[in-house]
């Protein structure tokens, strides 16, 4: 039992402490821990149990399993499920971040580093005095003496090397969104490219013939097809939905070979080649990055990371006691994550949010794609060996996302699958464990509802370690993946346009430099859609890598010992990936465990 007695009447010292954990030795010598994770205030009096993970069948006290059920009831009165927009996975209700209860929100740390406002990036950037200019784009030589200020090697390498046909290839299979190719095994009906149009660029290579060996791959934005495309300050934008075929060269180089910027085909959406006018093919492939941008900070970004975790958290709160071995396995993944999402609903995607105000994707449009991405959303595409095989990318090479995530997915899942055999020694005991099915029920309910595969119960100890090893996954790995490189791919605007403001050409042979200009946003949503990234970029000070966090809450020997075991494992993964990269004339580094953070912190 713990308790908080105030200090003197007029005493002006904070009363509240946050307590961890307490550590007791027996008279015999031996360790137990009970863990709080609590701010503890007033007169409050707060009972804790032994740090033992125990699954509710093993209780022996009905006192235990009555403290079980008051703690739960408790936390589901401050944990409250809120409906953020019809369609879209369900938060916590709240107002603001001051609203969160304190176990849950930054550390004073991370609260002094990072503020979550498009101002404060502008401030950094000294960028406040173009974040009011109207006015267009001159030329790249002002965009780029503009944004000279904390620019990484790899937005460096962006700059240079934006244009080329070739990195655009490689940004579709490592930048930040390499979730959107797939091996074509047949062109789509409404995309008639024939052989003669893109004969040179396969180096007069038959495409059917290299459709067949596998060589032909295809990236389809129809999600943004019939999405209203905003007004940002006061001027129509305008958004495409390109479907783009490209070729893995018997160089193994990825090179883009034909585009189509509307779905319909149609004499007014000619297909756009390599072999047109430079500024044709090039205005064509940015609009595919500014397509590129709405499926990833939406969908890929937003939506299987952020509001996912939320659901996660969420249902671990209000589900499963501090002594649950699920809780204690997946509550360090969740940290800050309801503070950060909390902060961006009401920075990024509010009604006057730096994404709603600034981006061809933002306004109305927002949520009627939104809604589009959570149709397409389904299990096995969260479950990362599965995602990769249903997009036929198995041997695809110089593929480092995969190579880097299957393996982590590798460790992650071989760590959960020894710490559930641990606790569980049977499917009857994942059955009869109805915190557990609760659990889940939850995350199925207030998560995603239609027929996306996910369960709505667990029948077998093979099925949790799956989930559990998509949970966790999902709030590290694939979130770092999608998220630490904003500010290298996205800081350089014509690599990553947040809007573009004139309509898709419908026809060639009119594009020029000043076309591409005029096409490009104004200054000002330029300097906020860099800010945003910038801001989404900054790792804080207090940063939890992949692989800790679990020894604050497991005090067991087994689960510390394979707790021990799975961080050297990662460590040795991580030389690994730095031995790769020497050779490497880009560096890929997001999947790096040291560069992945624990949770949705950011």
């Amino acid at each position: 039992v713990l308790e908080s007695e105030p200090y003197l009447p007029f005493c002006f010292l904070d009363n509240d402490w946050f307590c961890s954990k307490v550590v007791v030795t027996t008279p015999e010598g031996d360790t137990v821990n009970f863990p709080c994770y609590h701010w503890i205030s007033g007169n409050e009096r707060l009972v804790f149990r032994e740090a033992t993970g125990k699954l509710i069948f093993n209780e022996t006290w009905p006192e235990a399993i009555e403290e079980r059920k008051k703690e739960l009831q408790s936390r589901k009165k401050v944990y409250r499920w809120s409906i953020y927009a019809e369609g879209l996975p369900q938060i916590m209700k709240v107002d603001s971040a001051s609203d969160l209860p304190a176990e849950v929100r930054f550390s004073f740390t991370k609260d002094l580093e990072f503020k979550f406002t498009a101002v404060e990036a502008l401030v950094s950037l000294k960028l406040e005095s173009h974040s009011t200019n109207k006015k267009q784009w001159k030329s790249l030589d002002e965009l780029s003496h503009v944004f000279s200020r904390h620019k990484t090697d790899v937005y460096e390498y962006v700059e240079k090397n934006w244009k080329e046909d070739t990195f655009f290839g490689y940004q579709l299979l490592n930048g930040l969104n390499p979730m959107m190719i797939h091996r074509c095994s047949k062109l789509p009906e409404n995309f008639p490219v024939t052989e003669d149009m893109v004969k040179a660029s396969l180096f007069g290579k038959n495409l059917e013939a290299e459709i067949q060996k596998g060589n032909i791959f295809l990236v389809d934005y129809k999600r943004l097809h019939g999405v209203t495309a905003n007004v940002i300050h006061g001027k129509q934008h305008f958004l495409a939905a390109p479907l783009c075929l490209l070729y893995m060269t018997p160089e193994d180089k990825l090179i883009p070979i034909a585009i189509q910027l509307k779905q319909d085909p149609g004499e007014d959406n000619p297909i756009f080649l390599p072999t047109d006018s430079e500024y044709d093919w090039l205005l064509a492939k940015i609009f595919v990055r500014n397509a590129d941008f709405a499926e990833h900070e939406l969908n890929f970004h937003l939506l299987r990371t952020h509001l996912l975790a939320e659901v996660f958290a969420m249902s671990t709160l209000r589900n499963l006691p501090m002594v649950h071995p699920i809780y204690k396995l997946l509550i360090s993944h969740f940290r800050y994550t309801l503070q950060i999402n909390t902060l961006a609903r009401q920075a990024l995607i509010s009604k006057n949010g730096v994404i709603t105000k600034n981006a061809s994707v933002g306004g109305p449009g927002m949520m009627e794609f939104l809604k589009k991405a959570v149709a397409s959303l389904t299990y096995s595409s969260l479950c990362m060996p599965e995602d990769i095989i249903a997009r036929g990318l198995e041997s695809i090479p110089n593929f480092f996302y995969r190579e880097d995530g299957l393996k982590l997915w590798d460790i992650v899942h071989r760590f959960v699958q020894k710490v559930i055999g641990h606790y569980y020694t049977c499917d009857s005991d994942v059955q009869e464990d109805y915190e557990l099915q609760n659990w889940i029920k939850e995350i199925f309910f207030h998560g995603f509802l239609a027929e996306t595969g996910i369960p709505q119960s667990f029948s077998l100890m093979t099925e949790l370690v799956k989930f559990l090893t998509m949970v966790i996954f999902t709030v590290s790995v694939q979130h770092a993946a999608v998220n630490n490189g904003q500010f290298d791919f996205g800081g350089w605007m014509p690599n990553f346009p947040i809007a573009l403001q004139q309509p898709p050409p419908t026809t060639k042979g009119q594009c020029t430099e000043s076309t591409m200009l005029k096409t490009f946003p104004d200054i000002n949503t330029t300097v906020n859609g860099m800010a945003a990234v910038y801001l989404l970029s900054t790792q804080s000070t207090d940063y939890v890598a992949l692989g800790n966090g679990y020894q604050d809450h497991f005090s067991e020997r087994t689960p510390l010992e394979l707790i021990h075991k799975n961080q050297d494992v990662m460590k040795k993964y991580n030389f690994e990936i730095q031995g790769r990269n020497v050779s490497l004339p880009l560096s890929y580094t997001y999947l790096n465990p040291n560069n992945v953070e624990n949770s949705v912190a950011l």
